[in-house]
């Protein structure tokens, strides 16, 4: 049962301004060790699966890098998306790659940006869902709620199935406070991780029952998988594929669903507030890094220096980061709202910043 994790680094990270930037986005960054988070989630894979059969799909202009950052990886296994059509064509072409080789490899598809401290138990669920997947399941991991949180959608959990994991009874949007609680309290539901598991050809079969709008462009480029045409096959098709996500496009309307809850101390590692949630802080609750940086009389900030000294003091709750070449000051309870500052640059089209 070969498994082949499938990276999904395309994403943007505007939450993360100054430091993310279009050429160096949230899953480049180092927010949560020392290493960038896609090299992470790539080495907490050792043992489990090999780099030679992971694959990394991401848009051209963070191709170099992603090679770069995960070291052995196949040229082969770098699939560049000609432009962003959302989760359910990235992952449909990878599935084609898997299956051209292996129909009944098992693809298990993990977000490049987020964060696991519990690894051994991160793995020991994945190969359970692994093995439900086997039986032709699609698998999703749905992490135990620690909080009522407004900002991940939720699974609301069913029965025991037979062949292992529960059945998803439904797929929920974001909720408000209040529905977030009340998801909570009852102890159906689990977070939305966005991790998947499921056989290439299985996934397969699932986009043509449920998006048959993309059966046609799915059939062009398998006939193209391997040859020397595929680049342009690719170029000419991937654009025409409609931009939806692999929840909306497949997910929730599948009848063959499973779900595995889990608690491996799962992160997004959604904005700066997330940060003291994978990084230890001081005595003070403060999560501060870097040589240059001085704290004094802070509770609870998160500060994040560069070469030159930055220096906070007699703060609360709030986020300092300096990326060299801009400073960014915001309350914890508004790190959501710094994607508003990059809109902000784009509209005064300060593309230096951006």
């Amino acid at each position: 049962m070969a498994l082949h994790p499938v990276i999904m680094a395309g994403g943007s990270g505007t939450r993360f301004w100054p430091l993310s930037r279009k050429a160096r986005p949230k899953q480049f960054l180092p927010l949560a060790s020392k290493n960038p988070l896609i090299s992470d989630t790539v080495s907490r894979l050792k043992g489990l699966a090999t780099v030679k059969d992971t694959l990394i799909v991401c848009g051209p202009s963070h191709a170099k890098q992603a090679v770069k950052l995960v070291k052995g990886l196949p040229k082969k296994n770098l699939l560049v998306e000609p432009v962003a059509r959302n989760t359910a064509p990235a992952i449909a072409l990878a599935a084609l790659a898997v299956a051209a080789k292996d129909p009944e490899g098992i693809l298990v598809v993990l977000p490049s940006d987020h964060h696991v401290a519990d690894t051994k138990g991160f793995q020991r669920i994945l190969s359970e869902a692994a093995r439900v997947a086997a039986g032709g399941h699609l698998v999703t991991l749905g992490i135990t709620p620690q909080r009522p949180e407004t900002g991940y959608g939720y699974i609301q959990v069913g029965a025991v199935l037979p062949g292992g994991g529960r059945q998803v009874k439904a797929f929920r949007e974001k909720p408000d406070p209040e529905t977030a609680r009340r998801y909570v309290d009852s102890g159906e539901y689990v977070w939305n991780a966005g991790i998947f598991i499921f056989r290439a050809d299985a996934i397969l079969a699932a986009f043509d029952e449920h998006m048959p709008e993309m059966r046609k462009g799915l059939d062009t480029l398998r006939k193209a998988v391997g040859k020397r045409t595929f680049p342009a096959v690719l170029k000419r098709v991937f654009p025409k594929l409609p931009s939806v996500s692999i929840d909306y496009g497949v997910m929730e309307k599948a009848k063959n669903l499973a779900v595995l809850p889990g608690d491996f101390g799962w992160s997004d590692v959604g904005s700066f507030s997330a940060i003291p949630e994978v990084r230890p802080a001081d005595e003070h609750g403060n999560v501060v890094s870097g040589p240059e940086a001085v704290v004094v009389d802070c509770k609870g900030c998160v500060v994040l220096a560069d070469k030159r000294p930055l220096a906070v003091v007699g703060l609360t709750d709030m986020v300092v980061v300096d990326s060299g070449d801009a400073v960014l000051v915001v309350p914890k309870d508004k790190s959501q709202d710094v994607r508003k500052v990059v809109e902000s640059l784009k509209a005064r089209k300060r593309d230096k910043f951006l």
